[in-house]
């Protein structure tokens, strides 16, 4: 898991670096997703058995595939204006937003501690952009963009998993956005400018499709429960990747409110955690009641 956000981190340092370059994002979004499919079909031996790809729902994984383009194009033209460890921070508010709106679409209700602690993570994004005082600008709403497109992208994951396979899943959230991309492309006429550029264009797809793999094999080894607050080892990958690259590092403000988030989306794990446990003790308790009936 942490060499997953490790990836992660190359990616959005690689796509940072690209626009900053001068390159298109457009160009950049593509060939992630390109190479991402490339790499799927050659690592799962797609011509073998075809059928692992099939989709049940199309028009839901070609929506999918939308909001996940929509959230990588958004947090390319973020990257631009915003520091790795902003964007990040926004992007962390994510599963307290997923946690909001389990309940309307998935009927996963959220009690008043998880709601208090979504509150709370909103005073960090608030810390971080702060709104009014001539911080807040346009990279701060294609962050935002950014995380709520990805906050639907996961509701979608989690209703169509249950009939979808992962390999049509993995395929298509990398399909859908290329072949979306495609009629777009004529119009953007910045490509890199050297093979130096052209190699982390190509890199980009590697550290997607990379850290997804990575992510897969994590979740097979260990609980999700286990595996829940790595993520936000992320954070310090971002500001070194910053600090390295870019000469960057972020601002008290930045901090206190990256600080707020992340304590919020952890005690929101705490909390699930042990409702978890309190439901299956329950479970348990009335099955060892029904069994001395019978």
């Amino acid at each position: 898991m942490l060499s997953t956000y490790v990836f992660f981190t190359f990616l959005d340092t690689s796509s940072k670096y690209l626009v900053l370059a001068g390159v298109s994002a457009l160009i950049v979004a593509w060939a992630r997703f390109t190479v991402h499919v490339l790499l799927v079909g050659v690592f799962l031996r797609g011509w073998r058995e075809p059928s692992r790809f099939r989709a049940n729902n199309l028009p839901a994984h070609i929506l999918r595939g939308g909001l996940l383009f929509g959230s990588t194009m958004c947090n390319v033209m973020a990257l631009k204006t915003l520091q790795l460890a902003e964007t990040t921070s926004i992007y962390f508010f994510g599963p307290m937003v997923i946690t909001a709106l389990a309940g309307p679409l998935l009927g996963e209700w959220a009690g008043w501690r998880r709601w208090l602690a979504i509150l709370s993570g909103f005073v960090g994004v608030l810390v971080i952009t702060r709104p009014g005082v001539g911080v807040f600008g346009v990279g701060h709403l294609f962050a935002l963009g950014s995380m709520l497109s990805n906050s639907f992208y996961v509701i979608m994951t989690r209703r169509m998993s249950a009939s979808e396979s992962s390999e049509s899943l993995i395929l298509f959230s990398a399909l859908a956005p290329a072949l979306l991309l495609l009629p777009m492309l004529p119009f953007s006429h910045q490509l890199p400018q050297d093979g130096w550029h052209w190699f982390i264009l190509a890199m980009l797809g590697v550290f997607g499709a990379g850290g997804h793999w990575l992510l897969v094999q994590a979740y097979r080894l260990a609980t999700t429960t286990a595996l829940a607050p790595y993520p936000y080892s992320q954070m310090v990958w971002m500001i070194l990747s910053g600090w390295i690259i870019f000469h960057q590092f972020p601002d008290r403000w930045t901090l206190v409110g990256a600080a707020i988030i992340v304590a919020s989306g952890l005690y929101i794990i705490h909390r699930e955690h042990r409702l978890r446990l309190r439901n299956r003790t329950t479970v348990d308790v009335e099955a060892e009641a029904l069994a001395k009936k019978l």
